[in-house]
């Protein structure tokens, strides 16, 4: 059903289609500059200004351009077998080959065309064939005459403006996440390695070299297996335990919940056992980081090939192990382990991974650098959760604007 007032039309009647394409790469003059060149890979954000590849005044001058206010689409590339990325440009940009700008005509708003094609990415998406090499393709006539209900241009450009404040206290959240993991990332390179020690004055004590780098003389540097046990307790009664995952950045993960599907068999006899307060981590992927701290449950389960440890309580605070675990550092600590490992699977075992030394603090300092490290990720989850719901609360209003379910204000007017 049409919205009262709003107008039935096709995108090919709103607006132009324009065809990109690539300035010369053999001309060196072309390349290299500061003018934006748009490709797909750009268009993972919104509102085009700048482009990953960027042309010298002479190559944008040579390029294909689109103006200020038009909407650009990928209509070619793998990228489109998964999602259809639109991108409104701010400024006048050129673009190459699988690219479409399409400029909207006079009695269209051109961010609000933008709004519209992604609000509609998904049923467009079906409009998608899939072309040589694998590769998805979106026939341009097909685009075309994909169907639009247009509203009054003073109502749309209402629309637009609200939806784009929107987008601009989404941007401010996401710059806010990421100084504040910046900042925690900062902290613990400081405090991790004895640069910066809680309570104590800077220059007040000595430092020792280990393989780890430089740390303080009275912190210890023990294997790991000289503070922690290995845990082989398996799920021989196929007891109905929750199946745990391990994520590079989320470390333990309900399986069910974050697949949302079954990803594990239906025997797990031949799980492990993980108690709350373990450390775990599968033997084939601990290189790229993917070690976790089990705090989801009581008891859960892992696949076999996880390596299942628990750190001695009277000797450190698990916290901070953690911490120390999930490091770029010790991450590339494992990888070489990995390498030099005679595991042909390219395996990190518990014999091979508890040889591995780390930097230990006296316990009660473990434990102030834990709390600092704790109150950081509870303003970083904060951050997520309010940048999560601003996101949510977006995608429902532009379902609702979008389509005149719900009406705006034009000129102190309500339009019903």
């Amino acid at each position: 059903m049409v919205p009262k007032g709003w107008t039935p039309s096709q995108i090919g009647d709103v607006a132009k289609f324009s065809s990109g394409g690539t300035p010369s790469k053999q001309n060196a003059d072309y390349w290299g500059g500061t003018e934006p060149w748009i490709s797909g890979k750009d268009l993972k954000t919104h509102y085009l200004e700048t482009s990953i590849d960027a042309l010298t005044e002479a190559g944008f001058q040579a390029a294909k351009k689109a103006p200020k206010g038009a909407t650009l689409v990928l209509v070619r590339g793998m990228t489109l077998l998964k999602d259809f990325p639109v991108g409104y440009a701010t400024r006048e940009v050129a673009f190459n080959q699988d690219v479409k700008a399409l400029v909207p005509a006079k009695n269209v708003d051109g961010l609000f065309l933008s709004f519209l094609l992604v609000a509609e990415k998904h049923k467009i998406l079906q409009l998608v064939s899939t072309a040589g090499h694998g590769t998805g393709r979106l026939d341009t006539h097909s685009l075309q005459e994909y169907p639009v209900n247009i509203p009054p241009l003073p109502e749309q450009k209402k629309i637009a403006q609200i939806l784009s404040t929107w987008d601009k206290a989404i941007a401010t959240t996401e710059q806010l996440l990421a100084n504040s993991q910046q900042q925690k990332k900062a902290l613990m390179q400081q405090l991790l390695t004895g640069k910066k020690r809680l309570g104590m004055p800077d220059n007040s004590y000595d430092f020792k070299k280990t393989r780890y780098g430089i740390i303080p003389k009275d912190w210890e540097y023990p294997a790991i297996k000289d503070v922690c046990t290995q845990v082989t307790e398996k799920n021989t009664e196929s007891a109905d335990y929750p199946v745990l995952s391990c994520s590079k950045y989320d470390g333990f993960v309900d399986s069910l919940k974050y697949f949302k599907k079954k990803v594990y068999s239906d025997d797990t006899s031949g799980y492990r056992l993980i108690h709350r307060g373990c450390f775990g981590f599968p033997s084939n992927h601990i290189e790229e980081g993917s070690i976790g701290l089990q705090n989801l449950y009581d008891t859960g389960i892992v696949s076999p090939i996880y390596v299942i440890f628990r750190a001695k309580p009277k000797k450190v605070e698990n916290t901070y192990l953690y911490a120390v675990l999930k490091t770029d550092h010790y991450r590339q600590i494992f990888g070489a382990a990995t390498n030099a490992s005679v595991d042909r699977r390219g395996s990190l075992r518990w014999k091979e991974f508890s040889l591995i030394h780390v930097p230990l603090p006296p316990l009660e300092e473990q434990q102030r650098i834990a709390v600092v490290l704790s109150t950081a990720d509870q303003e970083i989850s904060a951050l997520q959760q309010k940048l999560e719901a601003l996101k949510q609360e977006k995608k429902a209003l532009m379902q609702q604007l979008l389509t005149g379910k719900r009406r705006v204000k034009v000129d102190d007017k309500e339009v019903a």
